[in-house]
């Protein structure tokens, strides 16, 4: 059976929003980390839509030169902490993919990859705009297009083990609608009042199937 096409993205070095070499030496490794922190920090105080090239140079002490020899402009530095970010919440989710061994591990296992990755934005605020950043920019959206495309391969790989015997596309269509939900109802709660955000988190994980399996 055909599965769905994967979403993915060839990418040139030259191209606008991405980083233009990763240094192969400590010293450059270490300026593109003190780079990338800099701007951490900024977009963390100011947001995004702030992020000035001339304010990283001169908070991190690098000459313009040293900085877009490496990041050609803003949107390849958010690029590079948004792709950061996503291997986090990959990782976790994951490892909590790998703990659902059973159609009854399935409803607590997703709960418990919508907590982890509210868990993470909460411990990380400067993600809230990164991913803001990710949306309102059109080279930056796909970023997030492909991160949403693994939790959806992910989690079609436990359904597909779950079900064998079901069509795959159909399975796939439930691995993205799932994913997509988690990713809305996550993002939605950190956009609102904490407690509030908090309620909604809880209220989404009660309404979570026991059995995507039923779902035809």
């Amino acid at each position: 059976m055909a599965q769905e096409p994967v979403a993915r993205r060839r990418r040139s070095k030259d191209e606008a929003g991405t980083p233009r070499r990763i240094p192969s030496q400590q010293r450059g490794r270490e300026r593109v980390e003190r780079i990338l922190a800099v701007a951490t920090e900024l977009i963390a105080s100011n947001g995004s839509d702030a992020l000035r090239m001339g304010e990283i140079v001169e908070k991190a002490d690098v000459s313009f030169g040293s900085l877009y020899q490496y990041f050609p402009d803003k949107t390849a530095i958010i690029r590079v902490l948004a792709e950061r970010f996503n291997e986090q919440g990959r990782q976790c989710v994951e490892d909590e993919l790998l703990a659902i061994k059973s159609i009854g591990d399935l409803q607590a296992g997703l709960g418990r990859i919508v907590d982890g990755y509210y868990a993470m934005f909460l411990g990380e605020p400067v993600m809230r705009d990164i991913w803001h950043a990710t949306q309102a920019d059109k080279l930056l959206q796909q970023v997030d297009a492909e991160d949403t495309e693994w939790h959806s391969q992910a989690f079609l790989t436990v359904l597909v083990r779950l079900w064998p015997e079901r069509d795959r596309v159909e399975l796939a269509r439930i691995a993205r609608l799932t994913m997509q939900l988690v990713a809305a109802a996550v993002r939605y709660a950190i956009s609102i009042e904490r407690d509030e955000g908090d309620r909604a988190i809880a209220l989404f994980k009660t309404m979570l199937p026991a059995d995507l399996g039923a779902i035809r």
